[in-house]
């Protein structure tokens, strides 16, 4: 007897599944955000900047999405407690966590402080490890399985420039993290991935841009310089980002666990 293999819609359907996204309200985040609650997700987004949230939230809802914006420091032990509690509190259940807060300050090494070294470790690398760990834990025992998507770089793979010295050891703590992790919660059907972005539009990059002019560097410059090293011509955009996430959140990617998505137009070929 034949079973007929799940529909492509099937496939990508994640009706009656609860999400949190960290980092949701913009760029990468709200476009995960974005496609999960498309995918049929409840989703939570959960972000540092509530006011931010709940502005995406209503925007979201105004589309007929199902989402909830909610406030957490991702560094705050307790604070990532609440956010996993009030999110099952929400849909009694969480099946769905992607790790996606993060910051990027450029500081060369030989400028850097101590403060700013654990500030970026804190936020990108610590916060991602409770926020698994709490989701982790009630996935285990709510006994259905679950998704944990962590938001890594190419930076995990290979420096892109001078000043990111901290962050590229957060993203490398972050793929290293992602592996092990996947290995432990296996058994618990739990898949464990990661989606390393190349550079992507978002109002933080915009923000290091302006940053850069400031200090009389040339943005417009330094992004045509930067589109000569990517194969497809073209800067990333939160979308591509997202779709990835959504393929890693999907019973598409049923037999991956313990794996990174690279999606920079190429870069890391040259």
């Amino acid at each position: 007897m034949t079973i007929a293999a799940p529909s492509l819609e099937d496939l990508l359907n994640l009706t009656g599944r609860t999400a949190v996204v960290t980092g949701g309200a913009m760029g990468i985040g709200r476009g995960i955000v974005t496609r999960l609650a498309e995918a049929g997700a409840a989703v939570v987004i959960a972000d540092a900047d509530l006011e931010a949230a709940e502005t995406a939230a209503k925007e979201l809802q105004e589309r007929g999405l199902d989402v909830l914006a909610m406030r957490v420091d991702v560094t705050d032990e307790e604070d990532v407690r609440r956010l996993v509690a009030d999110t099952i509190g929400w849909r009694g259940h969480l099946d769905i966590l992607v790790n996606d807060a993060g910051i990027f300050p450029s500081t060369p090494v030989l400028d850097m402080t101590a403060e700013d070294f654990d500030r970026v470790i804190r936020v990108n690398l610590r916060g991602l490890f409770l926020c698994s760990r709490e989701a982790a834990r009630h996935m285990c025992s709510q006994g259905t399985g679950g998704r944990i998507i962590n938001i890594t770089s190419v930076d995990a793979l290979h420096p892109s420039s001078v000043g990111l010295a901290h962050y590229d050891a957060s993203k490398h703590g972050a793929w290293g993290f992602t592996k092990n992790l996947a290995l432990e919660l296996a058994p618990h059907r739990i898949w464990v991935n990661a989606v390393a972005p190349g550079a992507i539009a978002t109002p933080g990059v915009a923000h290091m841009q302006q940053g850069t002019e400031s200090a009389g560097a040339d943005p417009k410059a330094m992004l045509e310089a930067f589109l000569e090293r990517v194969p497809m011509q073209r800067i990333g955009v939160p979308d591509d980002i997202a779709r990835a996430a959504l393929f890693l959140a999907s019973d598409l990617a049923s037999y991956i666990t313990g794996s990174q998505i690279v999606v920079d137009g190429g870069v890391l070929l040259r």
